[in-house]
């Protein structure tokens, strides 16, 4: 099982990035996915999380900022992330929980991605 984060990069404050994650080696469409962000010198938080039917739940800190959207068809799951702030920045993770609803703790997920540097500049 493998996931494959991208789109990471340095933009200003008020930019956007969009992350996406292709995953492989299993039937995906029918778990929850999710991003996790981690700062240095703070713990991985949870940012946002899609069901297999397009459920989405967010952090409050990202909500109206963030969207999450995934193709089934195709494996993957991808964050658009609008007037980001420096506080964005962070290693965003890609992953894959147990199970099909929606959860927004670490434990519940079982495969991680290894990561994707997102740095806003202010």
């Amino acid at each position: 099982v493998q996931l494959q984060a991208s789109g990471g990069g340095l933009v200003q404050a008020g930019g956007s990035l969009r992350l996406s994650c292709a995953a492989s080696g299993r039937t995906f469409s029918t778990y929850t996915m999710g991003w996790f962000r981690q700062a240095p010198g703070k713990e991985r938080e949870f940012v946002s999380a899609i069901a297999w039917n397009g459920v989405s739940t967010y952090a409050d800190s990202v909500k109206g900022r963030i969207t999450i959207s995934r193709d089934n068809s195709k494996n993957t799951v991808s964050l658009q992330m609008n007037s980001l702030k420096p506080e964005d920045t962070a290693v965003y993770y890609c992953t894959s929980s147990i199970y099909s609803m929606l959860v927004t703790t670490a434990r519940e997920y079982d495969y991680w991605g290894q990561g994707t540097l997102v740095t806003v500049s202010s």
